[in-house]
């Protein structure tokens, strides 16, 4: 069997994987990104690892069906202008998604290689090459349409599906504004994410194109507060919802008090704003010196753990009720903690907060097992008699996930699911209100990014045919 590497056809002999990381001893002294910068030559190595198979899987676990293959090999080939071009007709943030994707539940784990038992090629590290070598050598085209349109859409929420949307809006001629409550476009691409797994200069780059473009972005303008939806709906010819949920779960747990416990959101916005420069706040949180304990499992959870190490925690511990298998994060994320030195205490859930003084000073938690497994059914979680341990805490940070806010609000008639995430009709963006749409994980519940780009990438095609289909309707 014979596959074409960067030096040409060769025997089927399979490269290491490599994806050089900054040590972890030296990272955890800043906040920068810790995958080294790769040269042209390590990405065409790795590239050049994809097999070609026949049956790309890559693309099919991938969300937004980018044709991974293609630009690997193109990459592998040092073309890498014409695979900036084949990556960026499926995706509006390749150089994002290259960075944050949790490739290891996605692209890369399904990966032929992989699967075979070799490691995967490093998708995500090439995706992002080509981003911001495009950026870096003026590939990436400014948005001019080739026709202004008279129809306006609003977008409610700035974060990745908000922008995405936007971005295929703007380039179809539409006029777009762009409504956000935080002071800087970007959502959780700004505020959630740390600049070690997503500098904010990645970000700040693709808000300028879009303004640069014609979007307008209005900050500081809460929906619902500060404006209405039914004002947004008398003031453009179609709104897309697309502001994420943000309610974060809260640990229910006797003990403590008012204070005693963290939003893992408040926390990393605090992080991110002084990545930013922004001048200190009061009361913004800050880990140093501190015994930290964080409860979660899932990547918001790696955030705050890694965050809190590189703030000069005295110690920090991750405590999550199930093993190491059933993490809900990435295992590249895990791992990554790990090595920066946070310790795990697994198969622990909190059970009371111990204080004294008026403040808190440990977690108990109860030690559990998982049931035996049940074919199609997730293990349950039991307590284990005589179990409990108590860690010391004096910073306790909530990392459970987050839940839809009270959209109801919004408009009477805008109809809700179970979860009270907007429900809109199948296979489709549309919701229950003519000309409003919804996108992201408003719909879907909090998820991952790339979900988020995909939607509202869809989301703006669709709303692209309905303002079409009207105007031919009123012409009739």
């Amino acid at each position: 069997m014979q596959h074409k590497g960067p030096s040409g056809p060769q025997g089927f002999v399979v490269q290491p994987r490599r994806l050089p990381k900054t040590d972890a001893s030296l990272r955890v002294q800043d906040f920068g990104e810790i995958i080294v910068p790769p040269t042209t030559t390590n990405i065409e190595v790795q590239a050049g690892r994809c097999t070609d198979c026949g049956v790309p899987f890559c693309q099919t676990g991938c969300p937004l069906q980018n044709n991974i293959p293609d630009w690997l090999g193109l990459s592998a080939e040092d073309e890498l202008r014409e695979a900036w071009r084949m990556a960026s007709a499926t995706s509006t943030m390749p150089e994002i998604c290259g960075r944050i994707c949790p490739q290891d539940r996605l692209c890369e784990g399904a990966c032929t290689l992989h699967q075979s038992g070799w490691e995967a090629v490093t998708i995500g590290s090439v995706e992002a090459f080509i981003g911001d070598t495009a950026f870096d050598n003026g590939w990436v085209e400014p948005i001019r349409p080739a026709h202004e349109r008279g129809e306006s859409v609003g977008i409610v929420g700035a974060g990745p599906a908000g922008m995405a949307a936007a971005d295929r809006l703007r380039e179809q001629g539409y006029q777009v504004t762009v409504y956000d409550r935080h002071d800087r476009p970007g959502g959780l691409l700004t505020y959630g994410i740390p600049g070690f797994k997503l500098e904010k200069r990645v970000v700040q780059r693709r808000v300028d194109r879009l303004i640069d473009g014609g979007v307008t972005f209005v900050s500081n303008c809460n929906v619902g507060v500060d404006v209405t939806l039914e004002t947004l709906r008398e003031r453009h010819d179609a709104v897309l919802l697309a502001m994420g949920v943000y309610q974060a779960r809260a640990l229910s747990v006797p003990g403590g008090g008012p204070g005693d416990t963290i939003r893992a959101l408040d926390y990393l916005t605090h992080q991110n704003r002084r990545d930013l420069s922004d001048p200190e706040g009061e009361g913004w949180y800050h880990a140093k010196g501190r015994r930290v304990v964080v409860v979660g499992g899932g990547d918001t959870a790696m955030d705050c753990v890694r965050t809190a190490i590189r703030q000069g925690a005295a110690e920090v511990v991750c405590l999550y009720r199930r093993d190491r298998e059933n993490m809900p994060g990435s295992a590249r994320e895990v791992l990554n903690a790990e090595e920066e030195g946070i310790r795990f205490e697994w198969l622990g859930a909190p059970k009371a907060l111990l204080s004294k003084g008026g403040a808190v000073t440990a977690v108990r938690a109860a030690r559990m097992a998982l049931s035996e497994p049940v074919f199609g059914r997730r293990r349950e979680i039991v307590p284990v008699p005589g179990g409990d341990f108590d860690l010391a805490a004096d910073m306790v940070i909530e990392a459970l996930g987050f839940e839809p806010e009270a959209f109801a609000d919004h408009h009477p008639d805008l109809a809700l699911t179970d979860w009270n995430t907007v429900a809109v009709a199948p296979r489709s963006a549309a919701t229950s209100l003519p000309g409003v749409f919804a996108a992201g994980d408003a719909v879907r519940g909090a998820s991952l990014v790339v979900w988020a780009v995909r939607d509202g990438q869809e989301a703006a095609a669709e709303i692209d045919r309905y303002l079409k289909a009207r105007i031919l309707e009123q012409a009739a």
